[in-house]
């Protein structure tokens, strides 16, 4: 049943929206929105312009938008780590970063066992502050997006930097495009996008569940939902561990049993998610050429 911006397939939706709200447009001008992170001490949004080499900065009180950086490393995914600080995947630089809280830039990662990365697309930040990222070749593929090259690793792998020694190792080896991931409000689980289908014909369009270990290690990878419109990109979860995915026709509600429930349709293709606002119940989007936001009956899973 389509309501309004909304469209309810399972009668779990229904609790979650309110069918008179609707997904708001904050800005126009992009080329490839990505990346969407909030900063719940200054209410701001931060999130990446990739073609265009620039990251943007939507402040939520007063509703203008200004550059963040430019140049940007052709900057994707970016999340805010236990510290209040911006961690960023940078296409062009082939690395992870993080901001300091004065304005200095930390090179993370940028490369394993000597080999530099593909493109680190998407990252996040487990609670005892190990930094987990993907690594596909989107951004060597052409120069649209960073710089065109050739994979020194040869492969598209997951990859967990350890909080303590800064110790980088492959956590998931098996994927053709890892994209985006995002654990579960327990930590128990962690979800991972593979959009394999933009390489491979017939290729993965799903999302896989892992199970994490005490010491970061990840076991199973059963396929926890298949894609119906393009692929998974971006997901983040809510606090009752509903995953809300950006997809080709705006996001996408699956239930913890990985039952589509529900639809939040968007004029443009979703990459990107995030929840943000002073209780964690506005979802903003970063659809393909603009910034959206909705506001939802539920609440983010608190991440910092």
């Amino acid at each position: 049943m389509r309501t309004g911006d909304f469209e309810i397939l399972d009668d779990r939706f229904k609790l979650l929206v309110k069918v008179a709200a609707k997904v708001e447009k904050l800005f126009e001008g992009c080329r490839w929105a990505e990346g969407p992170a909030y900063f719940p001490a200054h209410r701001v949004l931060v999130w990446s312009d990739i073609p265009n080499d620039r990251m943007l900065r939507f402040d939520e009180a007063s509703g203008a938008t200004s550059v963040f950086r430019q140049p940007a490393g052709y900057a994707n995914g970016n999340t805010v780590d236990r510290e209040g600080r911006l961690v960023t995947c940078e296409h062009g630089n082939r690395r992870v970063t993080r901001t300091e809280h004065d304005g200095r830039i930390t090179v993370i990662a940028d490369c394993f066992e000597g080999k530099r990365f593909n493109s680190p697309n998407d990252v996040v930040v487990k609670s005892d502050s190990s930094i987990w990222f993907t690594d596909p070749a989107y951004g060597i593929d052409s120069d649209y997006e960073g710089h065109k090259g050739e994979s020194e690793i040869g492969a598209c792998h997951v990859y967990r930097v350890d909080p303590a020694s800064g110790a980088i190792r492959i956590v998931a080896d098996d994927f053709v495009r890892p994209n985006g991931l995002a654990f579960s409000p327990d930590e128990r689980l962690l979800y991972i996008a593979d959009s394999g289908v933009s390489h491979v014909k017939d290729g993965p369009k799903h999302l896989r569940v892992f199970d994490v270990s005490e010491d970061g290690r990840l076991s199973g990878g059963a396929v926890f939902a298949t894609c119906t419109s393009a692929v998974f990109d971006g997901f983040r979860l809510d606090t009752e561990g509903r995953i809300w995915a950006g997809v080709g026709e705006g996001v996408h509600c699956l239930d913890p049993d990985g039952t589509l429930i529900g639809k939040v349709h968007v004029p443009e293709r979703v990459a990107n998610v995030a929840f943000g606002g002073p209780k964690r119940n506005r979802l903003f989007l970063c659809g393909t050429t603009s910034l959206y936001a909705v506001l939802l009956a539920v609440n983010g899973a608190k991440t910092f």
